[in-house]
């Protein structure tokens, strides 16, 4: 299993829910919350589907319910893939 970086969760957030305008995910976004992203809990859940489909890395809906911004989630998918 490859790790998930930034660049892929970047490429995996804008497939499944678009990117909001107005806010630029090419700039140093990982320690920002996704609602200042423009990203809901649905919006995570469908990002959180399309990771365990291509990572192998299942979530709990109650693990997406409690990360906050995309470092929190690249460290709790790379940690579950490295276990």
């Amino acid at each position: 299993m490859s790790t998930l970086t930034i660049t892929a969760l970047k490429d995996i957030l804008r497939s499944a829910a678009g990117e909001d305008d107005g806010v630029d995910l090419d700039a140093e976004i990982l320690d920002t919350p996704f609602t200042e992203l423009g990203y809901d809990s649905l919006a995570l859940l469908e990002t959180a589907a399309r990771i365990a489909r291509e990572y192998g890395v299942t979530l709990s809906d109650d693990d997406v319910d409690q990360i906050e911004t995309p470092r929190e989630l690249l460290d709790r998918v790379n940690a579950a893939a490295r276990a």
